[in-house]
């Protein structure tokens, strides 16, 4: 393995353990659309709520996303992306292009 391939695979690890779980990219997407409550998302995506809590905990302990606990009766959690998680629309939108044109 060439200084390329090593530097390149280290990377792409790198970012997997940010986006770990098969759900974070779609979790991504629908905050893309705004903050959302924990049941909106788990509509919008069909997942499980152990699935969804999982996923929704990495991203938050990566900084990709933020949780906002409202003093409401009941309780209302509200989940946001943060600047880091703005910062990956160029990726999302690379991945619809890259499906767009080989999907």
């Amino acid at each position: 393995m060439d200084t390329y391939d090593s530097v390149c695979l280290s990377s792409i690890q790198d970012v997997m353990r940010v986006f770990k779980g098969k759900w974070a990219f779609l979790v991504l997407e629908q905050l893309h659309l705004g903050t959302m409550r924990f049941n909106e998302l788990s509509r919008a995506l069909g997942v499980s709520t152990k699935s969804l809590t999982d996923t929704l905990r990495v991203l938050e302990e990566n900084g990709v996303i933020s949780r906002t606990v409202k003093p409401t009766v009941p309780v209302t959690v509200e989940y946001a992306l943060t600047e880091k998680g703005r910062a990956f629309d160029q990726v999302l939108i690379a991945m619809k292009e890259w499906r767009n044109e080989w999907a």
